[in-house]
This record gives structure tokens, C-alpha cells and sequence, in this order.
């Protein structure tokens, strides 16, 4: 079926959940660029992340998730909005390459000193609210680490990938605020979604998972909301980007290059800007600068 994420909540027990299972979009990903395995898994990792905690937004933003270090993993990121579009990528060090062919590493042992920010932002005008915590040895570890300190929210997460196949899931667990019930019952569901193995996680359908780990509870299913690829980026952004250098510098490359060309990280979209386009685009900060008789 096509990605997709699945909300559920427990009718007597102050719990929700999320499920969610990505193919089209993680492949979409992983052909942007020519990235090391464990970077093909981490990415998936990333997306099922963005896609179960970005249905969580209630307004017309978008939830981004970062992990940065001064390490050979330099950047690992993903974004996913309400209506489900998404987006992710890497940037790693290309010299140290060969640190990302082992098995399965501690993530720390890339990211040393590593940082995981997530931002919400809601949109143009609007303030965004951001929060870090440091890296764990796992993705899930670290967000789940997150709403503890800073939601005060009880979170389970559970995150998977196969690259070979280009199949990613995740499954969210979270105590509702204020949540007034036995925290046994917290443990429990707990137990029983460690029970969940990869080949489920990644393969089963979302009714077949729950119903296989929950059965003896009273769940409530939402419909099943599509996910897929979308990237933001625009000419209009770019050229924002640019101007932020400044002029001395966009003029230093054209010197150089003749051409300013920006390529965007996540879909590979180019954008070219010739002597011509920078002159309008500095115009367009200051137009006083354009006398009536260069106006076109």
C-alpha cells in the first residue's frame, strides 16, 4: 500500500499512538545521493522519526529534526508537515568515509558530542519553538530523552529501516498530559510493543501490528493518512539565501565562476543566477538603487 501513517489511541488507558510505514518516499530519498550504508539506514531512521512526530502538529507548520557534530556524521536531517509531505538528508564527511561501513555502530561514535534539535515551526510571522537535547547512542533514544525533559511527556519510540529493500517504519508510543490511570498499564503496552520485531515493523499491515500486540485492549484506529515526498525549496527561498551574503561576495564568485549555482540538498533541484540575476536580485533589496530609465 502506499506510505502512509496510522494514529491509534487506547480507549481506557490515557495513551496514543502512531504507526507509520514509508517505501516510495525513503527511496526517494536515498537516490538524491550516493550515501554510505549506514547513512542509507539512518535516513530511514530519520524519516519515520519526522513522520510520526510531525503528525502531531496542529497548524500549518512543519517539525524538523537534526542531528549535527563537529564527527564524521556532520548533519543528519529530516522535515514533515500535517499534511504528511516529507523530506530528508545527510552531509557527512567524505574523508571518513570508511567509518560508515561497519554494522551496527553506536551513533555517538560519529557524532561526538553530538546534538539532536527539533524545531517546530508554524510558519511565515510566526516564532518557532526549538528545543535540544544531547545525543544517545540511538535516534529514538535521543527524541524519546526530548519530550521527557522538555514535554514532561512518558514517550516510547521505535525505529527501523532496511536499506536493501528501501523500507523504513516507526511506532510511537506517548502517555497523554495529565494523564490520570494506572502507570502499569504504561509499562505493559510498553513490554508488548518490545516484543514487535523488524520483519513486522517493516512488512506487516498497520491492523495485523496492533492487533498482534494489543489485542486485549480497546484500541481506537484513525484513517490512515498518505505520506510522501515534498521538498520546499523555491527560487524565491534561494534567492533570499543569496542575498544574505551580501553583495561583495556574490561578486566574488561571478568573477570566478561566471555563473552562481545553488543545488538543493534534498531534491537536487538547480537554481542558476548570471550577472543579469544578481544585479535584479540586489535591486530588489534596495530599488532605490534602480533609477526609472533601468527599469525594464
Amino acid at each position: 500500500m502506499p506510505d502512509y501513517r496510522q494514529r491509534f489511541t487506547f480507549e481506557n488507558t490515557p495513551i496514543r499512538g502512531e504507526l507509520c510505514q514509508l517505501s516510495s518516499v525513503y527511496q526517494r530519498v536515498l537516490k538524491q545521493h550516493d550515501y554510505p550504508p549506514l547513512l542509507k539506514y539512518w535516513l530511514g531512521e530519520m524519516l519515520a522519526a519526522v513522520s510520526l512526530l510531525g503528525s502531531t502538529i496542529k497548524f500549518d507548520g512543519s517539525l524538523i529534526i537534526q542531528v549535527q557534530s563537529d564527527g564524521p556524521l556532520r548533519l543528519l536531517v529530516g522535515e514533515s508537515d500535517p499534511k504528511g509531505g516529507m523530506r530528508a538528508y545527510a552531509r557527512w564527511d567524505e574523508e571518513s568515509a570508511r567509518h560508515f561501513e561497519a554494522a551496527e555502530p553506536d551513533l555517538r561514535a560519529l557524532c561526538p558530542g553530538g546534538l539532536v534539535i527539533i524545531t517546530i515551526d508554524p510558519g511565515p510571522d510566526m516564532e518557532r519553538y526549538q528545543g535540544i537535547v544531547q545525543l544517545e547512542s540511538t535516534l529514538a533514544r535521543s527524541i524519546e530523552e526530548y519530550f521527557e525533559r522538555s514535554e514532561q511527556l512518558a514517550t516510547r519510540l521505535w525505529l527501523r529501516a532496511d536499506p536493501e529493500q528501501g523500507e523504513a517504519a516507526g511506532l510511537l508510543l506517548q502517555r497523554l498530559p495529565n494523564a490520570v490511570g494506572d502507570f502499569d498499564d504504561w509499562v505493559r503496552v510498553g513490554m508488548l510493543a518490545d516484543t514487535l520485531s523488524d520483519e513486522e515493523l517493516l512488512r506487516e499491515e498497520s491492523k495485523t501490528i496492533l492487533h498482534r500486540l494489543f489485542h486485549e485492549d480497546d484500541l481506537r484506529l484513525f484513517t490512515p493518512q498518505p505520506v510522501y515526498f515534498a521538498c520546499h525549496c523555491s527560487r524565491e527561498r534561494v534567492e533570499g539565501m543569496l542575498r544574505s551574503l551580501g553583495e561583495a561576495e556574490l561578486q566574488d564568485i561571478l568573477r570566478e565562476k561566471g555563473l552562481i549555482e545553488v543545488l538543493c540538498e534534498y531534491c537536487q533541484a538547480p537554481y542558476q543566477f548570471d550577472q543579469v540575476d544578481v544585479a535584479a536580485l540586489l535591486a530588489s533589496e534596495h530599488p532605490g538603487l534602480l533609477g526609472s530609465d533601468q527599469v525594464q
